[in-house]
This record gives structure tokens, sequence and C-alpha cells, in this order.
């Protein structure tokens, strides 16, 4: 059995959740779904395969959808996973689930968790701590003992409800400051290809996301959100979600 980690992760939060539980169960090979290019891994029936997306407005992000769909498998088990900041994830993991069983995965497991929001950082801030890492390797000793005793569901059970909720993407949009040196990184780097090659400093506002790659990972800081917008998305979630929420198992 060979244990792969695969997920969507524009700003890094779904990527931390996901690490931990994959050195939970032994390691992984590890791919972002988010970088340009295609998995070219035929994924096995004896392989496992942990599917991770961030959460977008209770909705796996389309672009994970499409890449997820590409995929190739001749029957792998599946260990699905939505990351979330801290307010809801609504459809995300049944809408996952469904884009798994298209491509052909057997979903086993499923867990949402924690992560730093990628707009209003200060909401979740810092997460998963040690506190979520802890649930999270725990519930990773329950995922590989059924991974163990080879069971499948014949439909693993996740919330969620159809039809989906809709969403529209949100209406932050990274603009580009004057720190902007021009080095074409963010373009490479964006998941839809958003952002002009040949002029970095020009952004396709109807291809955009809102997925904030370009402004984690600018190395100038030349990428920065309305400072009164992300103050009002924040109080919002705040208002919506002042309670901690922690990781859940699905089974």
């Amino acid at each position: 059995m060979a244990l792969y980690n695969l997920y969507f992760s524009p700003t890094g939060g779904t990527k931390k959740v996901m690490a931990a539980l994959a050195e939970a169960l032994g390691g992984a090979r590890s791919g972002n779904l988010a970088d340009p290019g295609e998995v070219s891994v035929v994924f096995g029936r004896d392989d496992v395969v942990l599917l991770g997306v961030p959460s977008y407005g209770g909705r796996v992000p389309a672009l994970a959808v499409e890449k997820i769909g590409k995929l190739k498998t001749e029957g792998a088990r599946a260990v699905l996973v939505a990351v979330y900041g801290n307010r809801a994830f609504e459809d995300t993991l049944l809408e996952l689930r469904q884009a798994a069983e298209k491509a052909g995965f057997r979903p086993v497991a499923a867990v949402a968790a924690v992560a730093e929001h990628s707009v209003a950082r200060t909401v979740a801030k810092g997460r998963p701590d040690e506190q979520d890492l802890e649930a999270l390797r725990n519930m990773a000793a329950v995922i590989r003992e059924r991974l163990e005793s080879g069971e499948v569901p014949e439909q693993l059970s996740v919330p969620g409800n159809e039809p989906f909720r809709e969403y529209h993407g949100i209406p932050l949009k990274p603009t580009v400051t004057a720190d902007c040196v021009g080095c074409g990184f963010c373009a490479r780097m964006c998941p839809v290809q958003a952002i002009f090659n040949e002029y970095p400093s020009r952004t396709d506002l109807d291809k955009c996301i809102s997925c904030m790659r370009c402004v984690k990972l600018c190395p100038c800081g030349g990428r920065i959100l309305d400072a009164d917008a992300v103050a009002g998305v924040t109080a919002m979630l705040e208002k919506a979600a002042p309670d901690r929420r922690g990781p859940e198992l699905f089974l």
C-alpha cells in the first residue's frame, strides 16, 4: 500500500492540516493541486490517497473539483479532508466525496479541520495549532485502523446538502502596490492564470478566485487587499463564529 497526500492549498493552511495527517499515517508522497501542471501518477487499488481542499463559502473550489476529476485511479481508497476558517464547511465534504467518487476513488473516511483564514488572517490565527495537531494525530490512528481492516463503506456518510449552496466568489481582489518589481512569480504560481505573465501588475478579475496565493507568496509584498474591506470581513466572521471549532472525523 502506497500513501499519497494531495491537496489544493493556495496559501498553506490546508497543506499544514494534510501534512499532520500524512505524518501521523506514516508519511506520504505529497503534491499541491494549486500548483501548475497535472498529476501523472496512476493510483492503484491498494493505494490510499489523502484528498484535501479548503472550503470556499461552504463549497469545494471549482478548480479543485476539476483537478480531482483529472486524477487517474484504479479504485484507490481516499481519505477526504475539508479545511475551513472556523465559520463552517457546509457542503464541502459532500461535494468532495462526489468529486472523488466520480474520479473512481473509494472514500473510507473524512475529516474537517480549521486553519487560519486566508483573507481575515486574525480569524483562527496560527491554526492548526498544537491542540488541533494532537486531535488530528488521534484521528489518524482511527483512520489507520480502518485502512488496515480493509473496510470500505458502501457510501461514506458526510455532512452536506443538495443542491449545494450557491457560491459566486467574493468581491475582494488583490491589488498591486509600488513594491511590485515585476518578477512574475505571482503569475507563474496563480492557480487560475489570472495574472498576466508579460505584465504581472495586471490581473484578469473575472478569472481571479480570490485564493490569496499571490498575496501570500509575493517576496516583495507587492500584492495586498484593501485594509478596510478585510476589517469588515473579519468583523463579520468573528460575529458569525465566535467560538473555537475543532477537527471532526467522519467514518
